[in-house]
């Protein structure tokens, strides 16, 4: 079969655009040109262009009219705006995670400490549902790029339940380390919360994942969240917090801890950890305790390779894992950090669906569940850990 030409456009310039633009290189089942970038910041945006000679379009309407695909990279208070643009257009979307969320309530002295939680909820949901009707109303799909639910780890995992049709019984999982290098990242209004929806999106996504396969192998219909409890914590803002300088403690409004439990419409349960006052690293895992089997899925760290090093300087140029504090002594460096981390395998998936209709794994349904998990989770905080119901989507 003749390999399909697909036209690729990404919207952002900064780190999520440059894996997304890595990962793209790597698409072998359709042909991707990469046509160009915008950003809210034309001046990176061109840095971005020129660096990877491509295009910087000064308008979304510009590049949308030029793609067949758009990667929305923005901060997540732009992400609904932007896909239901591209949607409209009738063109697919790969949206970052978080899919969307609430971002207050437009004034300057927005601070989520004050924020009303079931405001919070229903405008989330609010969001989701007019991205569900622009993707139903449109050609295009939208992709939600959550990295878990490739990674070969997980995708390993739904091997195992797909031939042994196992029963899932709890999920442990966590995303956690030092903070955000993102200026963004510090401030609920750009991001729509903080370590809870940040990085505990990204383990509670695959635990959702793994319940709907099971659910779709057994039944035909996935297996949804009904209901969660959770509690966060702003542990760098307590008084007491003694600053070494290894965590960061700059955010303005956020959480920096997280724990929230789900128990699913078959009352089987998940537990999810999300924190940013962990040294040593990415700790990415995921736990499943099945009827039939027992799977630790290591996404980062992990032992595929292991160095020591006498000499931080030794390794000056050399990446060793994400976010490591040092380079001394002994480390978990990865060979293929991307590969491991499901990057590439999103997109092969991604541009598979949108040159030739291939189904994909982590779709809108997903990504509205995730959310809607999220922010019933944010409620339950805000009630001291009372149990709050979920919506499912799908």
């Amino acid at each position: 079969m003749q390999k399909k030409t697909v036209r690729s456009g990404l919207v952002g310039a900064g780190f999520s655009a440059t894996f997304h633009f890595e990962a793209i290189e790597k698409v072998y089942g359709a042909n991707v040109e990469v046509i160009g970038v915008h950003a809210k910041d034309m001046d990176m945006a061109r840095a971005f262009a020129q660096k990877r000679e491509i295009q910087a379009f000064e308008s979304l309407d510009e590049l949308i009219a030029n793609v067949d695909v758009v990667h929305v990279n923005t901060p997540p208070y732009a992400h609904e705006p932007v896909s239901v643009a591209a949607l409209a257009a009738d063109k697919h979307v790969i949206c970052e995670k978080p899919l969307t969320g609430y971002f207050g309530d437009g004034s300057d002295d927005f601070h989520w400490d004050n924020a009303d939680m079931e405001v919070a909820l229903e405008q989330a949901l609010t969001s989701v549902e007019r991205m569900l009707e622009a993707e139903r109303n449109s050609k295009g799909r939208l992709m939600y790029a959550e990295n878990w639910v490739y990674s070969p780890a997980i995708q390993k995992e739904r091997e195992i339940l797909e031939k042994t049709g196992a029963q899932i019984l709890w999920i442990h999982g966590e995303e956690a380390h030092s903070g955000s290098h993102s200026v963004d990242y510090a401030y609920a209004a750009r991001c729509g919360g903080g370590v809870l929806i940040g990085k505990g999106c990204h383990p509670l996504s695959a635990a959702l994942y793994l319940k709907r396969v099971e659910g779709r192998v057994r039944d035909g219909k996935p297996i949804r969240p009904k209901a969660v409890s959770a509690r966060a914590h702003a542990i760098t803002k307590v008084p007491d917090f003694r600053d070494e300088g290894h965590i960061r403690c700059d955010y303005y409004d956020i959480d920096d801890f997280s724990m929230i439990h789900i128990v699913f419409e078959d009352d089987t349960i998940a537990t999810v950890f999300a924190s940013d006052i962990v040294l040593g690293g990415i700790h990415n895992w995921l736990e499943i305790c099945a009827n039939n089997h027992r799977s630790l899925c290591n996404i980062n760290p992990n032992t595929a390779m292991q160095t020591y090093n006498p000499v931080d300087a030794n390794f000056r140029d050399i990446y060793t894992v994400e976010k490591i504090e040092t380079k001394q002594g002994w480390a978990c460096t990865s060979p293929d950090e991307d590969f491991f981390t499901g990057y590439p395998q999103e997109m092969e998936a991604f541009y598979r669906c949108a040159a030739y209709g291939d189904s994909i794994e982590s779709d809108m349904n997903l990504a509205a569940d995730s959310i809607s998990t999220i922010y019933s989770a944010y409620v339950s905080a805000a009630r001291k850990g009372a149990e709050v119901p979920v919506k499912a989507y799908g």
